[in-house]
């Protein structure tokens, strides 16, 4: 038909569009949308920071350590609560259980130390025992000295240093230890070391035995020993062996007061 005679001529047949073809038209066209309606590219997008040092961050180990504090702080108390709660419900808590022939104190390495520290404990308890040993044999051999003409003061001297060491090493270093271990308070892990120290003074001073308290004869020490065989061999064979245990007694000590110096740092 001729378009001279087309009534409208402006309506012409405009091509098809295809939505699925693949024409640059619509290529260019959806990059730009989905671009706009995400924001990929613009200047103003957000950033996001990763902190590539986050291992040695001071902040993160302080955040720790008081984690860490009110944990222990949390089982303290705990602990503090059955001891109430059993005290209240009038069950004994430091049963006499020790020794088994005559109890006289509470001991139970087994059922109240963890079992990590049980063996450090168990070598701890064999210090405490070792000192007693040494103030008991002290007195036997003081008295065979006593005896053969040494003197009333000595012997008395002798029962003293073994009524007065034997219950406050229990009470001032051994009992605590314990109950550090038990609770891991570290007050009483303080307490263990400023008088094991003292207790290990007095194992070197009594293996020395200067004379300074009626010629050290009231301690079986090197000193002393020599002394003594002047007057009477036997004596001093008596001293010699409690010199003996007075050396390997400070030996002891000083390995107990290394291991629980490790373990209480490796803990803290």
């Amino acid at each position: 038909m001729n378009r001279r005679n087309d009534p409208n001529p402006f309506d012409e047949e405009e091509p098809e569009v295809n939505p699925f073809s693949n024409s640059a038209a619509s290529k260019s066209r959806v990059p730009r949308v989905v671009a706009n309606t995400l924001g990929f590219g613009q200047k103003h997008d957000a950033t996001v920071d990763i902190p590539l040092d986050t291992m040695n961050d001071p902040r993160k180990k302080e955040k720790e350590l008081s984690n860490w504090e009110a944990d222990l702080s949390r089982r303290e108390r705990e602990i503090k609560r059955r001891e109430d709660a059993v005290a209240t419900a009038g069950v004994p808590v430091d049963n006499r259980n020790w020794p088994p022939f005559f109890p006289i104190i509470h001991h139970d390495i087994a059922n109240e130390i963890p079992v990590h520290a049980q063996k450090l404990q168990y070598l701890a308890f064999a210090s405490w025992l070792g000192i007693v040993l040494c103030l008991l044999f002290n007195i036997i051999a003081i008295t065979v000295c006593w005896i053969r003409g040494g003197g009333v003061v000595i012997f008395f001297l002798a029962i003293i240093y073994a009524l007065m060491g034997c219950p406050l090493s229990y009470v001032l270093w051994y009992r605590p230890l314990y109950n550090a271990m038990r609770t891991d308070s570290a007050l009483k892990f303080g307490g263990f070391f400023l008088f094991y120290l003292i207790h290990i003074g007095f194992c070197i001073l009594a293996a020395i035995a200067p004379p300074i308290v009626f010629h050290g004869r009231s301690l079986t020490g090197i000193l002393a020993a020599i002394d003594v065989f002047s007057d009477h061999v036997s004596v001093g064979i008596f001293y010699l062996v409690g010199f003996a245990l007075f050396c390997i007694e400070s030996l002891l000590s000083l390995w107990v007061l290394q291991k629980v110096y490790t373990y209480f740092r490796g803990n803290k």
